[in-house]
């Protein structure tokens, strides 16, 4: 930064700004204009006199007032957060994610032939909302403020909260996230306690990050360290880099209002670019223009060292190598018939996973099974411009083992420019073959997101094919997945599929893409297949904890199968040979599950005395989260939780029908019409190629077509306040709130903290309230769910399908629950309105249009 020929100004980002000029630097695409960052050419005076501009940059958020509401909003192109004006602006506030930017994927424009297909290349349409997603960032260094030594080491962590998951986390937490106000800390568990620690903060530049470096001291206990995300322009060989420090700048600097810094890009001991900048903060942003060739290869090849320095009395500095983004997902595709630039039905499908060394090397290991002809080619391209120019990067082809179906290597003279658009889902992967010269196969190089399951993603992935179905189906689908089984006997899996038409759910959004389910490849022994999960989006993953002894049996000895179902092909549509090798049939792990459906787990009796989560009931241990039905009535459900067993009767839904029939073996009337004689019924433990039923994974029991229930989710019980209902047609499990019938009384009363609809009460006679008689003592204290109050405590209910009840305030009295709705005003406007979120109406004075917040499902489809 500087001046610019004889014209005193400052040059910033390729700009050139006169003296005195301030401005919020625009660093093109993809960051953007930095809102909360203020450059100001303030004029200097060289040693000889001559008149000189220096660009200070400053962080003005510190300054932003603090507003005057409760729920401020951050709008877009501002820094500050500001007081909603209207409905609209107070309805996103309310929403539970404002404030988050899900960054999905840009669908760019260019001059691809319409009539041509490569449908899943960043488009916005191929990503479910499921998977959008906000990612966190945080650098952790030494704590400098203890007594105790600090720590030079430096580590970076990045959280992703995705709409799939985040009703795991308390909404206390999401709001903290939000506003910044969660730190992380690591501490070393052997030699010398070490401890570092930094605040989680959401960052723009997360996704757009290409390449990245971890800047560390060499000087010992320096508590110093930070980050450099860094990416390229779309067009143009330049250089963005955004720059997180840490401990750099002391206390005594942040006193005054400008501290100098120097930034250096250096190749071993020569200084290619260096920066000059005054910084007031721990963030710095700046562009390096006209990278040359020289320059852009050592960058491929990670031998680009970027230093940044304090230009005080006393300099301090901390330095990284610069490399292709480190990061714990795995790069990985899919290849479909559907995904083909000529989209077909073969029931093939490739399975590809990447991995890419800090030196620029790519090693891959691809497999391609049910292809229809010959492979001719195995290539990794860019998304063509025209049809006829494929844009081939890569041949992998004089890999291909044409046996085995299988090709390894490495590509190692990847560009840079190569690295920046496979870390950008930016890449391809081809398969032509004798009958489709242009290819066959073809899918999107892409990064999964690290899922924390204990899935062996180092190990090639299960190839799941439509000509693995009995019988072959021609499908357009493909996919993947990764199966493990760990010490305690639970079934890892991660899958990942591509290619599934979507045409049915152009009118409707709500039903499933997917059905995962697993199981033993002999089609005349259905007893072992399980359903593992439904899935809206691209990806299904999760923990199977209550396998059978057969069915691991079958995993150990390469007997089972994933498949994934969909509404067009019930009885599968692609599907996978997986081989787990275990030892849970002898009985040699901590823990042997030996459940069918609603069977129970089983372990060790000795270990479950042992365990402190045991329960004890009717002379029998049960583990902690374990359910079972007590010998004493078969129309009850107990579950332990921690050392505390609920039973709760269950609760039969009100029949609408006009005839209703008692089954022996029920604890619930049915309807006449839902009920079939035993030849047309299927045995309910048993969920076959063809299912007349449905399987429930609260209770994990199969319903009778057309049967209704409340559903069971521990540790709350049986839910009054949604009904379930089996369709029969689809095997479709939908839940649903319960309606609440109106009342002519005057004070109606919730007899039970757990009924969902109040009722009029009977003056003399009030019944005895199960939840009471279900208290583990009569002490002053509380349960509710999984928590337990004290007498006086206060709290805002949490129903499951509902969320948290905001309008309803419950209290401990003295070992007893009592909850009470909000009471609201009489209003006497016309134009009443109730906004979301909001316990009462209110008067409306004028129209607005409201702007779109998240729908809520109040649905559940399995």
């Amino acid at each position: 930064m500087g001046s610019s020929g004889l014209i005193a100004g400052c040059s910033f980002g390729g700009r050139f700004y006169s003296l005195e000029d301030t401005w919020h630097p625009d660093l093109g695409e993809p960051f953007g204009v930095m809102h909360c960052v203020k450059c100001y050419c303030e004029t200097q005076r060289g040693r000889k006199g001559k008149v000189l501009g220096k660009v200070s940059c400053k962080n003005v958020k510190r300054d932003c007032p603090e507003p005057s509401c409760d729920a401020p909003v951050l709008l877009p192109g501002q820094c500050c957060k500001t007081c909603p004006k209207g409905d609209a602006d107070r309805k996103q506030v309310e929403a539970m994610f404002d404030g988050f930017e899900y960054f999905q994927e840009k669908e760019k424009e260019d001059d691809l032939h319409k009539t041509y297909n490569d449908r899943s290349y960043l488009s916005s349409e191929d990503i479910s909302p499921g998977e959008s997603r906000t990612d966190f960032v945080a650098v952790l260094t030494g704590v400098t403020d203890s007594w105790l030594p600090s720590s030079s080491g430096v580590a970076r962590a990045r959280f992703s909260l995705t709409r799939t998951m985040w009703k795991n986390l308390p909404q206390s937490h999401v709001r903290q996230l939000q506003a910044e106000q969660l730190r992380v800390t690591m501490t070393t568990a052997t030699g010398r306690r070490e401890v570092i620690e930094g605040k989680i903060i959401k960052h723009r530049a997360l996704f757009a990050e290409t390449f990245s470096s971890t800047l560390t001291s060499e000087e010992e206990h320096s508590g110093m360290g930070g980050i450099a995300m860094l990416t390229l322009s779309d067009t143009e060989n330049n250089l963005h880099f955004v720059l997180i420090l840490q401990g750099l700048i002391q206390h005594r600097e942040r006193d005054s209002p400008l501290v100098p810094i120097q930034v250096r890009l250096q190749y071993r001991q020569h200084v290619l670019r260096e920066i000059h900048a005054n910084v007031t903060d721990t963030d710095f942003a700046e562009v390096l223009t006209d990278l040359n060739s020289r320059e852009l290869f050592w960058l491929s090849r990670g031998q680009l060292v970027i230093t940044v320095e304090t230009e005080v009395q006393d300099p301090r500095h901390i330095s990284g190598f610069i490399t292709g983004r480190k990061s714990c997902d795995t790069i990985q595709s899919v290849m479909s018939s559907g995904d083909a630039l000529t989209p077909g039905t073969t029931g093939g499908v490739g399975s590809a996973f990447f991995h890419l060394h800090d030196n620029g090397t790519l090693d891959y290991q691809v497999q391609l099974v049910g292809v229809s002809s010959e492979v001719m080619g195995l290539t990794i391209e860019l998304k063509p411009r025209r049809r006829s120019k494929r844009s081939v990067l890569y041949d992998l082809t004089p890999e291909f083992d044409r046996p085995s179906g299988r090709a390894a290597g490495s590509w190692s003279r990847l560009e840079a420019r190569h690295i920046h658009m496979l870390l950008q889902n930016e890449l391809f992967i081809n398969v032509a073959t004798a009958h489709s010269q242009e290819g066959e196969l073809r899918g999107q190089i892409r990064g999964l997101l690290y899922s924390g399951l204990e899935a062996p993603r180092h190990e090639i992935p299960v190839p799941l094919a439509g000509q693995f179905v009995a019988p072959p189906v021609l499908t357009s689908a493909g996919g993947h997945a990764w199966v493990s089984v760990d010490e305690r006997c639970h079934l890892h899996y991660e899958i990942v599929v591509a290619g599934l038409s979507k045409a049915d759910d152009l009118t409707v959004n709500a039903h499933l893409h997917g059905l995962a389910e697993i199981g033993e490849l002999d089609e005349r022994s259905t007893n072992h297949k399980r359903l593992l999960t439904g899935f809206y989006g691209s990806q299904a993953q999760g923990v199977l904890k209550d396998i059978s002894v057969e069915l691991l049996r079958h995993l150990d000895r390469g007997t089972a199968f994933i498949q994934v179902s969909t509404k067009v092909n019930t009885r599968g549509e692609i599907r996978g040979r997986v081989h787990v090798p275990n030892n849970c049939e002898f009985r040699t792990k901590g823990e042997v599950e030996l459940a069918e459906f609603d069977d129970l787990f089983v372990r060790d009796p000795e270990e479950l005395k042992k365990d402190p989560h045991t329960c004890f009931f009717e002379t029998q241990h049960h583990a902690h989260g374990s359910l079972w039905t007590p010998n004493y009535n078969h129309c009850f459900t107990c579950s332990c939780q921690k050392r505390t067993v609920i039973c709760d009767p269950v609760i039969c839904p009100v029949l609408t029908c006009s005839r209703t029939i008692q089954p022996d073996d029920k604890c619930c009337p049915m309807c006449g019409e839902c009920v079939k004689t035993p030849k047309e019924m299927k045995t309910p433990e048993r969920l076959d190629e063809h299912p007349e039923g449905c399987y429930f994974e609260g209770d994990q029991k199969m319903h009778a077509p057309g049967s209704t229930w409340h559903p069971f989710v521990p540790p709350f019980g049986y839910i009054k306040c949604a009904l379930c209902t089996c369709k029969g047609a689809t095997g479709e499990v939908h839940c649903e709130k319960v309606t609440c019938p109106a009342l002519t009384c005057s004070r109606p009363v919730r007899r039970s903290p757990s009924d969902c609809c109040k009722e009029c009460p009977e003056e003399d006679n009030p019944p005895l309230e199960h939840a009471d008689m279900m208290q583990a003592d009569g002490t002053s204290h509380c349960k509710f769910g999984k928590n337990f109050y004290q007498n006086s405590d206060n709290w805002h209910p949490r129903v499951p399908l509902m969320g948290e009840m905001k309008c309803i305030t419950c209290w401990c009295d003295h070992g007893v629950t009592k909850c009470q709705r909000k009471q609201c005003p009489v209003l006497t406007c016309s134009n009443i309105t109730r906004r979301e979120g909001m316990c009462c109406p209110e008067c409306q004075e004028e129209e607005e249009e409201p702007m779109k917040v998240p729908e809520k499902k109040n649905s559940w489809r399995h």
